[in-house]
């Protein structure tokens, strides 16, 4: 029995949750909804799918959910799911805040249903392919430079772009964050387009992270070093270098690496194709709503930072 999904909000993001979920294995596409009419017709006749302009009319049809609405609705929009079980995958951010981010948890949690955030990185295949290679991290750095988007103007660049890096990192550094120092500056915008935080860890790592959606070019590169090795991620490239220190002839160092095979593929096919296995399954998916809280969290803090530094002295 095919799983039964629907697509809520099919904006910039939510026309590729459909386009893959069309055609998923598994997957019965039974609708895609968007406040929008024309646009909820347009998409559903790209994907041959009904479409609707009302989320409720899914209730009693679907078996789960994506949601791909501006982020400021995710709870109104996501709760009536999750309370009556239905399983829901939020697209990042989770919420604009830590409260709003408990509530969509805990409806999941008293009926069971499957929670899962959009955290898409996590599922690009560099990143899967350095994971492996990962030992104590000491020193993170990341950049990732967007050109000004027609989309999430609603959310800050923290938000908007550094939190899928916020979420990376917290996933591979099993460690508490005992320090944040960070900048931001409006400037197409009211809210930061461009910010920088500096994290350090309670191991003694440093993660250095920059983000800015003002950029002439697009950039999404993260850089670990550790003992004795460098590893640097692509993530747009799916590209992966790993650099080692080793003996060389007459015991002097060396260094010997270079790039290392990667499998390339569409990451939210990866995340979208986990997410309907978990519901099918009843297990969480890769990127669960615990989370997608921590990020939010992590970006709260990263947030008041940055309205410190603007504050007049």
């Amino acid at each position: 029995m095919k799983t039964r999904v629907a697509v809520i909000g099919v904006g910039a993001l939510g026309k590729h949750h459909a386009r893959i979920l069309a055609a998923l294995p598994g997957v019965d596409l039974v609708g895609v909804v968007d406040i929008n009419e024309s646009r909820a017709r347009e998409i559903g006749g790209l994907v041959n799918a009904p479409s609707f302009t009302s989320a409720a009319e899914m209730f009693g049809h679907v078996d789960a959910v994506t949601v791909a609405v501006p982020t400021e609705a995710h709870l109104s929009v996501a709760v009536p799911f999750l309370e009556r079980g239905i399983g829901v995958l939020v697209e990042k951010p989770l919420a604009r805040s830590a409260r709003e981010a408990r509530e969509m948890i805990e409806a999941a949690r008293a009926s069971g249903a499957v929670f899962g955030v959009g955290h898409t990185e996590r599922y690009n295949p560099a990143v899967a392919a350095v994971r492996p290679l990962l030992d104590h991290p000491r020193f993170i750095e990341v950049h990732r430079m967007g050109t000004f988007p027609d989309r999430s103007l609603d959310i800050d660049v923290v938000f908007d772009l550094m939190i899928h890096d916020l979420d990376v990192v917290l996933s591979i550094v099993p460690s508490e964050v005992v320090a944040v120092e960070a900048v931001g500056v409006a400037v197409l915008t009211q809210k930061p387009d461009i910010a920088n935080a500096r994290l350090k860890f309670a191991s003694g790592c440093i993660a250095n992270i920059t983000a800015s959606r003002i950029s002439k070019d697009r950039v999404r590169k993260i850089r670990v070093f550790q003992r004795d090795a460098y590893l640097s991620v692509d993530y747009a490239a799916q590209e992966v270098e790993r650099w080692r220190l080793v003996k060389g002839n007459g015991g002097m160092p060396a260094i010997d690496g270079g790039k290392l095979a990667v499998t390339n593929e569409e990451p939210l096919k990866r995340e979208l194709a986990d997410f309907v296995a978990a519901v099918r399954d009843k297990r969480d998916p890769g990127v669960t709503g615990a989370d997608g809280l921590r990020a939010i969290q992590l970006a709260e803090r990263i947030t008041e930072e940055i309205n410190k530094s603007l504050a007049p002295s």
